[in-house]
């Protein structure tokens, strides 16, 4: 009876806490533009993650870039040169400016969502 109890319980406390999680009390406020959603889909496409991270979440080689935009020794410029040129450690992936521009839109989405969870 006890492990049937314990099943019980943890799956409701399962079901509320996804319920919560889910629920549009959570979302951050930030909508993500055209722009945006097409950095997204570059920064998944050419596996940004697996050297950075976003949220806290992806690699380890190259630096987190949750706050690059708002950054006072990086910023929005600094992060568009590093797309179109690359650096020592990261290899130039080519980004056209157009693509470069929709890859800091998607890094200023992070940024401004980030900020917001944080108040």
């Amino acid at each position: 009876m006890g492990k049937v109890l314990t099943i019980i319980v943890l799956f409701s406390i399962y079901v509320i806490y996804s319920g919560w999680v889910f629920s549009p009390g959570t979302s951050s406020g930030v909508r993500m533009t055209q722009k945006a959603i097409n950095g997204k889909n570059l920064w998944h496409s050419n596996n940004c993650q697996n050297c950075h991270q976003v949220f806290g979440l992806g690699g380890y080689m190259g630096p987190d870039l949750t706050t690059v935009t708002t950054d006072k020794s990086r910023g929005k410029l600094y992060a568009k040169a590093m797309l179109m040129n690359g650096g020592t450690r990261m290899p130039n992936f080519h980004f056209t400016e157009n693509q470069a521009d929709e890859l800091v839109a998607y890094l200023d989405y992070v940024n401004n969502a980030s900020t917001l969870q944080q108040q």
